[in-house]
């Protein structure tokens, strides 16, 4: 069985409109006669949107219960996401952190991922064209829903990668690669087409906001391709590599 792990990030989800690039490029990988495995972020600000109505009943919300609020993000936009595969005329199905086998540790809000254990992944594909996994979430030992930390999505997508045995992620954004500084910033920034996993872990511990600096090293132990492209266009991306 032949595999693509893709992952699209907020705002590439953020509207119908966008919803439906997504789908798009996501059946783009069908056409070549592969199973898809995505993995979504919540659409546009929800999480930002979350969070300050969370701040708005307490100062010092407790921890389990905003990974509670939070992780709802997620769940919207993979079962939006299987509905309008589903409408297309592909067989889909969105599966939550715990569904798909992700364990992490009990740091609520920044968990860690301590194993996958992707048995129900694998019977899904066998069973449908795409399998849409919720990112950013997972369960604690106790089942206790965890969150990853703000972009933790392209975390869950390398580690579902390397637990399907995967040599490579899509990272699906909207920009069309990583720069050396903000695109929508600075007009003299310069795409980088091939980036060591050592230098773009640089680049994300002093802020640069493409990746998640632990999914960088996730794909460093185990030698995963992350690709870096855009939802809005067919642009050469960059690469994320040994």
């Amino acid at each position: 069985m032949e595999i693509k792990v893709i992952k699209f990030g907020g705002s590439s989800l953020a509207n119908d409109e966008n919803l439906k690039k997504a789908a798009q490029k996501t059946i783009q990988f069908l056409k070549d006669k592969q199973k898809v495995v995505v993995i979504l972020s919540a659409q546009g600000k929800t999480t930002d949107t979350l969070l300050t109505e969370a701040k708005r009943l307490s100062n010092n919300p407790n921890k389990r219960e905003l990974d509670m609020l939070i992780s709802t993000g997620e769940q919207i936009s993979i079962s939006k996401f299987a509905i309008l595969l589903n409408e297309m005329g592909y067989k889909a199905i969105s599966l939550t952190g715990e569904q798909a086998g992700i364990i992490t540790d009990k740091n609520y809000t920044q968990a860690k991922i301590q194993e996958i254990h992707p048995y129900r992944i694998w019977k899904e594909l066998e069973e449908n064209d795409v399998v849409i996994i919720a990112g950013f979430q997972g369960i604690d030992a106790q089942r206790n829903i965890t969150t990853l930390g703000r972009n933790g999505s392209d975390t869950s997508a390398v580690a579902i990668a390397a637990a399907l045995e995967q040599k490579e992620c899509y990272i699906f954004t909207d920009t069309d690669g990583i720069y050396d500084k903000d695109p929508n910033q600075h007009i003299n920034a310069r795409k980088i087409e091939s980036i060591s996993y050592e230098d773009m872990d640089i680049l994300a511990q002093n802020g640069a906001k493409v990746l998640h600096d632990r999914c960088i090293r996730i794909a460093k132990k185990y030698e995963i391709k992350i690709m870096v492209k855009s939802t809005f266009n067919d642009n050469q991306g960059s690469i994320v590599q040994k």
